[in-house]
């Protein structure tokens, strides 16, 4: 399972703090918006404790009736004010936080669709679900929560600490007499609140990992009857999250009463220091009002201070999933798109010259391969498992780049060409036809509103599957649900074609597109597949042999290499590969 450490010798990592400001240049006027208003808060919160003691020392030991009124007046106008800018505050610093994560989450998915296939094949998808949900949504505190109320709280505490030396020294530092074990315990609280949060990320990427990979699954689980064995490593992963909730409950049970005493201990001492000072006039500048104010301001110092461990551990959080959000942003893993050759029509002539291609740089899938496919020519490529087919179809549509040689399309070399065009060029048709929870129009078209419906039912049409379509009910707005369950074999492969030929592309790709379907759902859907290849070139993979002997040539493939190659009959008169090959489904059928 995921495990993400975080180095918990810095308290914020400032090179990711400055990249995570970045996104704030969009909205710079309300970031500036929000500081001014952190300031200005950070200055009126200390003058209501002083507006008291002038009230007390003044109005109230003169007896000034109408003084007082005044006073209270201003009290409440102080009142109104503060809670009209910690609304603007809040309110502020939840906008900028949520206008930011959008645009973060919108970044990381147009980077995450643009990572070429290799970065999936070894990437769960519970990770990639945390880091574009949970670990972006964890950012909208970074600036609610987080560091915006951290400078607020370290403005206040500033001007408190202002107010307090300017009024009295002596009484100031009696007060603040307990403050060095205050910040030895949140020292303590926040190292141990930043792994153990750490621990629940963890704990929360891995049951995302775990309950996605066993709901796509589940048929699989439920067929070998590994339901209790499945149910126990559940119970151990969740068992593991509520052991990392625990201790970050356990440190916070812990912490805040502590602080609570220590905080209340400060003010034991000042009562009994300053209420000596007032009633024996030990200290002649401590009057009932001062004393008063500096119970106020240290209630007021302690509190931030007690709750600034919490905002430095949102802040780390946020500092946490921004390391792993960016780590994602930074993965080059991407096929370069630096082609520019972007043909409006193509002839279709394919050519893979000397090409070698592993998938992790060492064993070579493919080796010097080599073939040419004229316009409008159907090849069908043959091989046991693992030959090295599928990655000839891979390597065409430029899911991955080849590791030596070189692949032709109409006599220019594929990196030359733009990859959106490339790919919109060539129509595949896979094994394993994957549909999305909506509509067939948008399955089919998949969001591309330049596609009009009138376009879809003339690709349905012409791979014979309007009939179907438009008995549903709903028509093309008919939703298929997810992975098309309400749909049969035979149907969601009939809207694969439709979806290839959407796009009129002129090299048709067939990925064992009927090995999953039985005789008579074949037979059906064949005719389809004769309308599409006709008068385009045809790339065909096919287990059964029996589809494929009216190709123009087949390639025989063996261990990455080519074998044999020719026509059905020039295969079988060859006595080699293919004709063990169609020995073999020949005694199978019998």
């Amino acid at each position: 399972m995921e495990k993400d450490n975080v180095n918990s010798g810095n308290i914020v990592d400032f090179k990711v703090l400055k990249r995570l400001l970045e996104f704030v240049k969009p909205y710079q006027f309300r970031f500036y918006l929000l500081i001014f208003l952190t300031i200005t808060l950070g200055v009126l919160a200390p003058l209501r404790p002083f507006l008291i003691q002038l009230t007390i020392d003044k109005e109230v030991a003169a007896g000034d009736y109408n003084g007082l009124l005044v006073m209270i007046a201003v009290l409440i106008a102080l009142l109104v004010l503060q809670s009209a800018v910690q609304y603007l505050h809040t309110y502020t610093s939840g906008w900028l936080g949520q206008y930011i994560i959008k645009d973060i989450r919108t970044k990381l998915y147009a980077h995450l669709v643009k990572l070429r296939l290799k970065f999936f094949d070894k990437t769960p998808i519970g990770r990639l679900v945390t880091r574009t949900i949970s670990d972006v949504e964890t950012l909208a505190d970074v600036f609610s929560e987080g560091l915006a109320a951290l400078v607020g709280d370290l403005f206040q505490l500033i001007f408190i600490l202002g107010f307090m030396f300017s009024q009295n020294w002596r009484l100031a530092l009696i007060s603040l007499s307990t403050f060095p074990l205050l910040l030895i315990s949140t020292y303590i609280f926040k190292e141990k609140i930043k792994v153990s949060f750490n621990d629940v990320r963890n704990a929360v990427s891995n049951l995302n990992t775990f309950v996605q990979e066993h709901i796509t699954g589940m048929s699989i689980v439920q067929i070998f009857g590994s339901e209790k064995r499945e149910y126990k490593k559940f119970e151990e992963i969740n068992r593991e999250h509520r052991r990392a909730n625990l201790k970050s409950v356990l440190y916070y049970s812990v912490y805040f009463p502590v602080a609570e005493v220590i905080s209340a201990a400060g003010i034991g001492l000042l009562i009994w220091y300053g209420g000596r000072g007032v009633f024996h006039q030990i200290d002649t500048d401590i009057t009932l009002g001062m004393l008063i104010a500096f119970i106020m301001y240290i209630q007021m110092f302690f509190r931030p201070i007690r709750l600034i461990a919490d905002r430095f551990n949102t802040l780390q959080l946020g500092i946490v999933s921004s390391s792993r959000i960016l780590k994602l942003i930074d993965n080059d893993d991407h096929i370069p798109d630096n082609g520019a050759y972007a043909p409006g029509h193509l002839e279709g002539k394919v050519e893979f010259k000397k090409v070698w291609f592993a998938y992790n740089d060492a064993d070579y899938i493919l080796k010097d391969i080599s073939f040419q496919v004229k316009p409008g020519e159907t090849i069908a490529l043959v091989g046991a498992t693992g030959a090295g087919k599928s990655s000839i179809i891979n390597l065409l549509n430029r899911f991955y780049d080849i590791n030596r040689g070189s692949i032709f399309i109409d006599d220019k070399e594929q990196r030359d060409y733009d990859l959106t065009n490339l790919r919109g060029n060539i129509g595949v048709v896979l094994q394993d036809v994957f549909l999305f929870s909506d509509s067939i129009y948008e399955n089919i078209t998949l969001g591309n509103r330049n596609i009009s419906q009138e376009q879809v039912l003339h690709a349905a049409e012409l791979v014979g599957a309007r009939k179907f379509i438009e008995r549903l009910p709903g028509g093309l707005q008919y939703n298929v649900m997810e992975r098309g369950s309400t749909l049969s074999v035979g149907q969601r492969q009939l809207i694969s074609f439709v979806r290839a030929m959407v796009y009129d592309p002129r090299i048709i790709v067939l990925d064992e597109a009927t090995s999953s379907v039985d005789t008579e759902t074949e037979e059906m859907i064949q005719g389809a597949i004769d309308k599409m290849m006709a008068g385009r070139t045809s790339i065909v993979i096919a287990h059964r042999l029996s589809t494929i002997q009216q190709a123009d040539r087949i390639i025989v493939l063996e261990k990455g290499q080519i074998v044999e190659s020719g026509s059905h009959d020039e295969l079988l008169s060859k006595g080699g590969y293919y004709t063990q090959l169609h020995k073999m489904q020949y005694k199978e059928i019998i």
